[in-house]
């Protein structure tokens, strides 16, 4: 999820930042980032949607 690299970068915020904003594992914020993992639960892309104050289609479909 290339999208969440670039909206975490846009927000001036480290992984680690992302990671305690939004109640989400660093570890599952740098595999989701590399590729290495490619699917997510909703609710994960909702908590990582709010903790960068975008909407959650904005990291699945940034080009939409």
């Amino acid at each position: 999820m290339q999208a969440l690299k670039e909206m975490r970068k846009k927000a001036g915020m480290t992984q680690e930042e992302l990671a305690k904003a939004s109640g989400i594992s660093r570890v599952t914020i740098i595999a989701l980032e590399s590729g290495k993992q490619s699917v997510a639960k909703s609710s994960t892309i909702i908590k990582l949607a709010d903790a960068l104050n975008c909407n959650p289609q904005d990291i699945l479909c940034p080009e939409s």
